[in-house]
């Protein structure tokens, strides 16, 4: 495969592209871009029209850039041009994450995880301690009790009754707002939603 330089003015994006590029997608491909170069080509036919890359493009003027690197493929007919932007675009989603490598991988990059495409946040958290997840849970879901006491019930009043509805009760179950402890500590169920007290 001979890669060459084109100006990005003699390429155009396909007439019709299956993948839509969300603003952070480009500016995820931006940040690679100034990261590490432009480490693979934008595909065009004989014609400069994009078949594969168009995300890539539309990063590379973003930064005004004036050339990039292209494939050229010819020979292509419009059915294998349009068959070859499907593949491109479906092909890579039906892998999977191999987590145990991925943990591998994050861990070996010892806390220096400013990674384009992915939430520094998201990776600093797998990449944690057992302490420091232990210290996040214990205090996931935490209510200072002045909070819970600022919160309303919402609940409408039975029809025909002219006494307020009853308070919401607290978190920690204890009446008349008196607390047992300082702080209730809960977290949330992901799956049903159900309130564990910790």
């Amino acid at each position: 495969m001979k890669v060459i330089v084109k100006n990005l003015s003699e390429i155009r994006p396909a007439a019709k592209n299956i993948r839509r590029h969300t603003e952070k997608q480009i500016t995820e491909y931006v940040r690679s871009l100034e990261m590490f170069g432009q480490v693979k080509p934008i595909i065009v036919d004989e014609n400069g029209e994009i078949i594969c890359g168009n995300g890539l493009y539309e990063a590379l003027k973003r930064m005004g850039r004036a050339k990039c690197d292209c494939y050229v493929m010819t020979g292509l007919s419009e059915k294998q041009k349009k068959k070859l932007m499907l593949a491109d675009n479906r092909v890579y989603e039906l892998g999977i994450t191999d987590m145990d490598a991925f943990d591998d991988i994050i861990r070996e990059l010892d806390g220096d995880i400013d990674v384009p495409g992915w939430d520094e946040d998201l990776l600093a958290t797998m990449n944690a301690t057992i302490d420091d997840v232990n210290e996040a849970v214990s205090s996931y879901g935490a209510y200072d009790q002045a909070d819970v006491e600022t919160v309303t019930d919402h609940r409408p009043a039975v029809e025909g009754s002219t006494a307020p509805p009853a308070p919401a009760p607290l978190p920690n179950g204890s009446e008349n707002g008196e607390s047992t402890a300082e702080t209730q500590r809960f977290v949330i169920c992901p799956k049903c939603g159900e309130r564990i007290c910790l």
